[in-house]
């Protein structure tokens, strides 16, 4: 009889031990979070090359504090500033995003912002409308939080070209990813860039896939070019550095279509996007 007692006592134990155990087991559950609120020390920073290296602006924005059932979150969080023209609710291709580890604050230098605003395209000795916002999330860009956009009157300053645009104020394409080939002179107007300011060129053209080409300041001319440095420079088929009289050819793209080349000499850079 004892042995009965015993083994229901060693029962009533096991069971009251296994519901403790369920009663102990929990999940973490993302609960939601705040999203930031941004505010700037001033909307209309004073960008000019004399006041380079100040700061022009500085950004703040509260903690989107993210919570999870078991309280509030110890995950890292990323900010990301993103700057856009007004209007183009930041989805225009040269919008400049920002990464910010973690910092509830940045702060710019005319020198900096002055950079974005060139980089977005916009022309020096202009006020330009702006918007900017920041975007908070967690590992993964996950549950990303958005804040309020605030609104921006900037005039970016002009700087010398990275590269000399040309003296002819024309640019040509040549090569063996082109139509013409590598024919000197090319076929006009196919070939032929149009100048959107005095530092930028575009042209939209088939391409032949993994092929290559040639910019020329002046048609039927090999006197002078703009190439690369290095052709084997991983991604350039899609963009990059560029420079006068440099050694190698543009590498094309790997597929054959069309494409719209952007030629940047302000910023010494080139892209390369499929239509």
């Amino acid at each position: 009889m004892k042995n009965i007692f015993k083994l229901l006592a060693l029962s009533s134990l096991l069971v009251a031990t296994m519901d403790s155990c369920k009663k102990d087991e929990h999940k973490d559950y993302y609960e939601g979070g705040t999203n930031p609120v941004l505010t700037a020390s001033t909307t209309s920073p004073v960008i000019t090359f004399a006041n380079a290296d100040n700061v022009a602006m500085t950004l703040s924005w509260t903690n989107p504090n993210y919570k999870f059932t078991t309280g509030i979150s110890s995950q890292d969080i990323s900010y990301v500033v993103e700057i856009d023209t007004s209007g183009a609710n930041f989805t225009n291709p040269n919008k400049q995003s920002i990464a910010v580890s973690k910092d509830l604050s940045v702060s710019f230098t005319a020198s900096q912002f002055n950079t974005y605003m060139l980089n977005e395209l916009l022309t020096p000795g202009v006020a330009h409308n702006l918007e900017i916002r920041v975007k908070a999330a967690l590992v993964n860009n996950s549950a990303t939080l958005i804040s309020n956009v605030l609104k921006l009157t900037v005039t970016p300053y002009a700087i010398p070209p990275k590269v000399v645009p040309p003296t002819t104020g024309d640019l040509y394409l040549v090569g063996s990813a082109t139509a013409g080939g590598w024919n000197n002179p090319v076929p006009l107007p196919t070939q032929q860039f149009t100048q959107i300011t005095p530092t930028l060129y575009q042209i939209t053209v088939s391409l032949i896939g993994g092929q290559e080409y040639l910019f020329l300041p002046l048609n039927g001319d090999w006197g002078h070019k703009y190439a690369v440095a290095d052709k084997t420079v991983s991604g350039l088929n899609t963009g990059g550095d560029f420079g006068f009289d440099k050694n190698d050819n543009f590498p094309g793209p790997t597929l054959s279509g069309t494409y719209k080349i952007q030629v940047n000499f302000q910023t010494g850079k080139f892209s390369v996007t499929a239509q």
